[in-house]
C-alpha cells in the first residue's frame, strides 16, 4: 500500500493485469454475489430524482423489486447497495440479445435519457473503494468470476489501474490519476532493479 493524498492505493491496481472480458463472463458481476452493488448517498438522491428515465430500461422483475424495496437497500452494516432481484442479480438490469447483463442506469445515459451513470463502485469494478475516517482506501478486489478480464488484461499488457482509468478520474479527479499513473512507474522501474 502507498499514500496518495488521502488515499491508500494497493500496488494490486499495477501488478494485476485486467481488462473486463464481458463476452466471456457474460455481465456476471451484475448477477452473482449475495449483495447489491455499494452505494453513495448523493447517488440514492440522485437514483430518487431520476428513476422513471431509468425505469424504461429495466426488467419488469426488476423494476418490481424496485417499486417493492426502493431505489437502494441498508445491509447488516447499514451500508447502502443496491436492491437485489430475489436475492441475486441486481435490481437495475437488463440483458442484451446475447444474454449478456447490463446495467440500465448505464443504457438510459448512453441513450441520453438520463444523466446518471452507473454507481461508482460499478464503475470502478473490480476496484473497491472503501472510507475510513482518516483515509479512503482503494483496493483489487479479487472474484474468481473476473477470470477471463485477468486473461484478457494480461493478453493486452494492461493493467488494472489503467482499466478503470475514466472511473478513478470520476472518483478521484484528473490529478490524483495523473499521480497514480506517476506511482505505477515509479513501481514498474523498481520492480526492473
Amino acid at each position: 500500500m502507498f499514500q496518495l493524498g488521502k488515499t491508500l492505493v494497493s500496488e494490486t491496481l499495477f501488478e494485476q493485469a485486467f481488462t473486463c472480458d464481458v463476452s466471456a463472463c457474460k455481465g456476471a458481476c451484475c448477477v452473482e454475489g449475495e449483495a447489491g452493488a455499494p452505494l453513495e448517498l448523493e447517488e440514492i438522491e440522485q437514483l430518487k430524482a431520476h428513476w422513471h428515465e431509468v425505469k424504461p430500461y429495466l426488467t419488469k422483475d426488476g423494476i418490481t423489486a424496485l417499486e417493492a424495496q426502493g431505489v437502494a437497500t441498508q445491509n447488516a452494516f447499514e451500508e447502502w447497495e443496491t436492491p437485489l432481484i430475489d436475492g441475486k442479480a441486481c435490481a437495475y438490469i437488463n440483458y442484451d440479445e446475447k444474454g449478456i447483463a447490463q446495467c440500465g442506469i448505464e443504457q438510459a445515459h448512453r441513450h441520453g435519457d438520463t444523466i446518471l451513470q452507473k454507481p461508482i463502485s460499478c464503475h470502478l469494478y473490480p476496484v473497491r473503494v472503501k472510507n475510513y475516517s482518516a483515509f479512503v482506501a482503494v483496493n483489487y478486489h479479487e472474484w474468481s468470476i473476473c477470470g477471463a478480464g485477468c486473461d484478457l488484461g494480461a493478453v493486452l499488457k494492461r493493467p488494472l489501474y489503467q482499466f478503470v482509468e475514466a472511473a478513478l478520474v470520476r472518483k478521484f479527479g484528473k490529478a490524483w490519476y495523473d499521480a497514480l499513473h506517476v506511482a505505477a512507474q515509479e513501481f514498474a522501474n523498481q520492480q526492473k532493479k
